[in-house]
C-alpha cells in the first residue's frame, strides 16, 4: 500500500508537470492555430537558464525570472518571425518553428555543451524528503506539485471568469468581431505565445531540476506534449490537464511495477493511436485542427 501511494504520487508530479508544458502547447494552437514545434525548446531553455542563473541567485528567483526572460525571447519571435508568415498558413508556421526548434537545440549544445548538466544549485529545503514508509517523496516534487497544480487553477480561473480569458474566447471564435471592437489580435497573440513560452519554461525549470537537464530533453517532452494536447482535445486547456493526469498516473504506475513497465514508455503514444481512431478530436476539443 505504501508503494503505491508513493507511486500514485510521482504519478501526480509527473502529471501536473507535463500540464504546465502542455498548457502553453494548447493555448497557443487553441488562440492562434500553430502547432509551435519549437514549444519544447523553450521548456529546455527554461531548465538551461535557471542552471545558469542560480549560480547568481537564489534557485527560487529563478522559477521567475528564467520563465519571464524565456517569454521575451518567445514574443520576439512571434514577433520577428510567426506575424509575418501568418498569411502563408499553417505549413509554413509548423516549419518555422520546427527549424526554430533546431537552431535552439544548436546553440544550447554550444553554449552548455552535449553533456548532462550537473545538478541545479538549489536550496537545501529541496534535497529533503517525505517518509510513505520505507519510500522517501522528495521536498522538490511536492513542491512542483503545489506549483502546478496553483498555475493550473489560476489558468482556468483566468480563462472562465475574467476579461481576458472572455477575449481569448472570443478573439477563438469571432476575430473578425473583436477586431472592429477595437482590439488589437495581433498584440493578444504576441501576449498569448509570450504566454505560453512562459509556462513552458517554467516547467523547465522545474523539470531539469527534478530530473535531467541535457539536450534531449527537448525531444522527450516535446513528443509528450502533443500527445497530451490531442488527447485532451486541440486548444482545450481543461482537456489537456485530464490528459496530462492520466498520461502522469498511468505511465508511473505501469513503470511502477516489473511486469508492466516497458509498456509505461509505449502507453502516451498507445493512447494517441486509440484517440485517433477512435475518438479523433480528443475529450475536449475546441478548435478544429
Amino acid at each position: 500500500m505504501d508503494f503505491f501511494l508513493y507511486s500514485l504520487l510521482n504519478g501526480l508530479s509527473l502529471g501536473l508537470l507535463l500540464f504546465l508544458l502542455a498548457s502553453g502547447l494548447s493555448l497557443v494552437y487553441g488562440l492562434m492555430g500553430v502547432l509551435n514545434f519549437a514549444h519544447a525548446s523553450f521548456y529546455m531553455l527554461g531548465a538551461y537558464l535557471a542552471y545558469s542563473l542560480s549560480v547568481y541567485i537564489d534557485w527560487f528567483y529563478c522559477l521567475f525570472l528564467a520563465p519571464l526572460i524565456v517569454a521575451l525571447l518567445g514574443g520576439i519571435f512571434e514577433y520577428v518571425g510567426l506575424r509575418k508568415i501568418y498569411a502563408k498558413g499553417h505549413a509554413a508556421e509548423m516549419l518555422l518553428t520546427f527549424g526554430l526548434a533546431y537552431v535552439v537545440l544548436e546553440l544550447v549544445q554550444l553554449i552548455w555543451g552535449k553533456s548532462p548538466l550537473a545538478s541545479v544549485l538549489s536550496p537545501f529545503w529541496t534535497q529533503s524528503a517525505f517518509f510513505i514508509g520505507q519510500y522517501a517523496l522528495s521536498v522538490l516534487k511536492v513542491f512542483m506539485m503545489l506549483v502546478s497544480a496553483s498555475i493550473a487553477l489560476l489558468l482556468m480561473l483566468v480563462l472562465r471568469f475574467t476579461k481576458l480569458g472572455l477575449i481569448i474566447e472570443a478573439a477563438l471564435t469571432h476575430p473578425d468581431a473583436l477586431s472592429s471592437l477595437g482590439f488589437n489580435l495581433k498584440r493578444l497573440k504576441t501576449q498569448v505565445f509570450m504566454m505560453g513560452c512562459g509556462l513552458a519554461a517554467l516547467a523547465g525549470v522545474l523539470g531539469g531540476q527534478a530530473f535531467v537537464t541535457e539536450p534531449g530533453m527537448a525531444i522527450q517532452m516535446g513528443a509528450m506534449g502533443f500527445v497530451i494536447i490531442v488527447l485532451g482535445g486541440l486548444g482545450s486547456v481543461a482537456g489537456a490537464f485530464w490528459a496530462s493526469l492520466a498520461i502522469g498516473l498511468l505511465q508511473t504506475l505501469l513503470l511502477s511495477y516489473s511486469d508492466w513497465g516497458r509498456l509505461g514508455s509505449a502507453l502516451p503514444f498507445l493512447l494517441l493511436a486509440l484517440s485517433l481512431l477512435f475518438r479523433s478530436k480528443g475529450l475536449m476539443a475546441v478548435r478544429n485542427a
